[in-house]
């Protein structure tokens, strides 16, 4: 017997992410040309870049999309031990904006954390989705689920890296949640995942000299009032909101922007959100959360009409993890909550996270191709919380 025929990908998440990629495209050269010719004598330097990113997790979404993700699931463990290694030893490279984060392979730098988030989400949609019922009994279920967390999340913190610690700490909790633990497990997550973040924040504090200490402090505390040290810790913070108060309502328009001039750093990565402020004013911001806002929400139902458990986890979970990555940058652009140094999914500057989201991108599209039509629960039984 023939296996059925497989629907098409959902064609508005296709199309959000394409229009969220090629408006990145367009951000990064508008924030990285002037950078780019200074230093490298090129102005397409960065945005040439990213098109090699944006080109390879083009493949790896074609090739995600047209496999059944429930394949993929074999793939995961090999994936989860080299991702393992790779954080290890990433540890022992040179630091790169205070930390060392980076493989540097020629022109390009490999960040395996942003492989990782993908890696341990999905790797907690399988073993929640193979589990069952048995998921709700601490010791077999949320147990072995918590010390790979922690594990992973203790390997960033060396580099250290707090904002993606952050990122994988919520999307591992809500991914554990809507797993179905109970209430009980619940209590249990919220306390254990405090004390990996609380030591995740010790180790972020206290890694490194008395000057690099201070600093890191400094940095946390400096969003409270970053006028107060406008030349040091709160500089990126104070230039990003002058960039969001030349723009104004409607902007200066479109590559007209100055804070890109070597006033903000990092214009075209952390802080491309300012420059969008800045070239498109309250409106174009506006209208770029309400499309983000508008994938999110696509992509949750894509997830949620899942036929399968380890569908729907793993859709929620890449989900969640778009949607607290921009919230992280955004609110720390805006001087809103600290800064992490955490990108812009699909926008900021970056190939790791470029090729991540693309392949993440990629299984949703899968996961929409077999779609229960009238958005049913998924065919295991709903998650419980009690």
């Amino acid at each position: 017997m023939n296996p059925p025929r497989r629907g098409t990908p959902d064609f508005l998440l296709l199309f959000l992410a394409f229009v969220l990629v090629c408006f990145g495209l367009a951000m990064v050269f508008s924030a990285s040309s002037m950078t780019s010719a200074y230093k490298w004598g090129d102005p397409w330097y960065f945005t040439k870049k990213q098109l090699i990113a944006v080109g390879i997790g083009t493949i790896g979404m074609l090739f995600c999309m047209n496999i059944h993700y429930t394949r993929l699931k074999k793939l995961i463990i090999p994936a989860f031990f080299l991702v393992v290694i790779a954080l290890i030893f990433v540890v022992f490279t040179a630091k790169v904006k205070g930390a060392s984060s980076w493989y540097l392979v020629g022109m390009f730098g490999i960040q395996p954390t942003e492989f990782a988030k993908l890696i341990v989400i999905l790797y907690l949609a399988s073993l929640i989705s193979n589990k069952d019922e048995k998921f709700r009994d601490f010791k077999r279920g949320l147990l072995p689920a918590l010390l790979v967390v922690g594990f992973v999340c203790f390997l960033i913190m060396l580099q250290p890296d707090l904002g993606s610690c952050m990122i994988l700490l919520i999307c591992a909790a809500i991914v554990i949640t809507v797993g179905g633990s109970n209430l009980k497990h619940l209590f249990l997550l919220g306390t254990g995942f405090a004390a990996i973040g609380g030591m995740g924040v010790a180790l972020y504090l206290l890694k490194g000299d008395a000057t690099a200490k201070n600093y890191r402090v400094n940095r946390l505390t400096s969003f409270l009032d970053p006028f107060a040290d406008n030349q040091d810790t709160g500089f990126q913070v104070v230039q990003s909101l002058y960039a969001f108060g030349h723009g104004g309502l409607s902007g200066a328009g479109f590559g007209q922007g100055i804070q890109k001039l070597h006033y903000l750093p990092e214009a075209h990565n952390d802080f491309i959100f300012a420059i969008i402020g800045e070239e498109l004013g309250f409106i174009g911001s506006s209208l770029f959360i309400l499309v983000f806002l508008l994938f999110i929400w696509r992509g949750i139902l894509v997830a949620v009409r899942s036929p399968d458990m380890f569908g729907m986890l793993a859709g929620v979970g890449i989900m969640v993890m778009f949607a607290f990555q921009a919230f992280i940058n955004i609110g720390g652009v805006t001087g809103t909550i600290p800064l992490t140094g955490v990108t812009l999914p699909f926008i900021s500057s970056g190939g790791s996270s470029m090729m991540v989201c693309l392949i993440s991108m990629g299984i949703l599209l899968s996961i929409s191709r077999e779609q229960s039509p009238k958005g049913d629960v998924p065919s295991k039984k709903r998650p419980k919380s009690t």
